[in-house]
């Protein structure tokens, strides 16, 4: 599989950026731009692609099999990461999948959906299963975690139409149907969790990682 035309290169345009090893090259499997600008922000030299992997069959089977949101969010990671044909190189896999009450939530198809989406998270606290699994050589190499909540507050009618109105079809490419990096934030009564996470890519245990390895100076 290619890679696609999103190439950060930022370890060597600037001294204060020479902390990055020149291997293993480290690649992103992922099509959200907020990771990639996530990940960019760290000041990590890196390639993204966007892997074609059928999340919903995933999702779908492990319902009927009585797997979990962090089985299934963990084998999407895994998939993603496996996508990568290319180069040798350290393989960032991601999922993100919401959970409210049980019910298990995907980004919303349309504004309609994402306007019911809101209106049933709406007074309630939601769960974020953020999954991140690293790949080399075909093995998988390291596998994490997170589970940040968030409680919406009772906002009114009024406050969602001028929200969604304000936001447009940004809301239909995350998974809660809000931007909580943006207006967003006006949704939330209360926020447990790593900001990083929330975003879909834990960025504290990942660098840990990375020193751990020697990929970035300790």
């Amino acid at each position: 599989m290619a890679v696609d035309s999103a190439v950060y290169t930022l370890m060597g345009t600037n001294p204060r950026l020479a902390f990055q090893a020149s291997q293993p090259a480290l690649v992103l499997a992922s099509g959200s731009e907020t990771r990639r600008a996530l990940l960019a922000s760290t000041g990590l030299s890196f390639t993204a692609f966007a892997p074609d992997v059928d999340e919903t069959a995933v999702k779908v089977a492990t319902r009927r099999d009585g797997g979990t949101p962090e089985a299934s969010a963990l084998t999407l990671a895994r998939l993603k990461a496996q996508a990568y044909r290319g180069e040798d190189a350290l393989v960032i896999g991601c999922d993100q999948i919401l959970v409210c009450d049980g019910v298990w939530f995907d980004k919303p198809p349309t504004m309609d959906a994402a306007r019911l989406q809101l209106q049933t998270l709406r007074g309630r606290p939601h769960v974020l299963v953020t999954a991140t699994v690293l790949y080399r050589g075909g093995q998988k190499v390291w596998t994490h975690l997170a589970k940040p909540k968030l409680t919406m507050r009772t906002f009114t009618a009024g406050f969602l139409e001028t929200y969604m109105a304000a936001e447009g079809e940004a809301l239909l490419h995350s998974v809660g149907g809000y931007r909580v990096e943006g207006l967003g934030m006006q949704l939330f009564e209360a926020i447990e969790g790593d900001q990083s996470a929330i975003l879909g890519l834990p960025l504290l245990p990942l660098l840990s990682y990375f020193r751990t390895q020697g990929i970035i100076l300790g």
